[in-house]
């Protein structure tokens, strides 16, 4: 049943964290790591990397991308839904990997930790982008012993938004000073286009007539049918 409602709510788009903390199949192979800073992809499996203290790394999905912050001896803060805390204090159970199903109970009730798994447990398998967005975002990091810091106090419970207060946030705001989410921008930029093209009113009638004609006329069905369209025209 919980493996039917995660396929229904990534249908649904709401995916935009979920998919890229579920963890794939565990592979045999070594931990993929980046070997230098300037690289656009994970490298493929080899050695391991001496990561610094403070630095962000990332762990892209196929659509989304995982964060966190390496605290030093092979430890990585990270915030990622999770119900168990929310369900018992002990703690020798709630540090155990998060399982598919406590994940998916911590976004729906909006539930989170912010934790300290190794680097492996953190990356699932997958290969690791070292300090990428330095690039992208504006303001300069702040010195690696202050974000490791930033985010050894954090440690903890923490509500959760798949949009607002998500693993995106979290290491933003630990290394850059200010929580911000480039996926939460690209996909509210999405959105944004979608009301405005007036396209979509019209489809939003159409939708609405029929579902008058399908269902017959009732405050359920005549009510939708005009406050949407003119949700969207007047938002467009």
């Amino acid at each position: 049943m919980l493996d039917t409602l995660t396929f229904l709510l990534e249908k649904l788009f709401l995916h935009i964290k979920l998919s890229s903390l579920l963890p794939p199949l565990r592979r045999e192979q070594p931990l993929s790591r980046r070997c230098e800073r300037d690289e656009s992809a994970p490298q493929p499996a080899g050695a391991p990397q001496r990561f610094q203290r403070g630095d962000l790394l990332e762990v892209p999905r196929i659509l989304f991308t995982h964060f966190g912050i390496y605290l030093g001896d092979n430890r990585v803060a990270h915030l990622i839904p999770d119900i168990l805390p929310a369900l018992t204090a002990d703690s020798r159970q709630i540090q155990e990997m998060v399982t598919n199903t406590r994940l998916l109970l911590g976004v729906l009730s909006k539930r989170a930790s912010i934790r300290v798994d190794s680097v492996e447990d953190f990356a699932y398998g997958a290969g690791i982008l070292l300090n990428v967005m330095d690039r992208a975002v504006p303001r300069g990091p702040l010195p690696g012993e202050e974000v490791a810091r930033r985010a050894e106090r954090l440690v903890g419970s923490v509500s959760y938004s798949l949009l607002w207060n998500n693993c995106e946030h979290f290491v933003t705001y630990c290394r850059y000073g200010a929580a911000q989410s480039r996926q939460t921008d690209k996909f509210c930029e999405w959105l944004k286009s979608l009301i405005r093209d007036q396209r979509n009113v019209v489809l939003a009638v159409l939708l609405g007539l029929l579902s008058v004609m399908c269902s017959g006329f009732s405050s359920g069905t005549v009510l939708p049918a005009i406050l949407v369209p003119f949700t969207l025209w007047m938002a467009s």
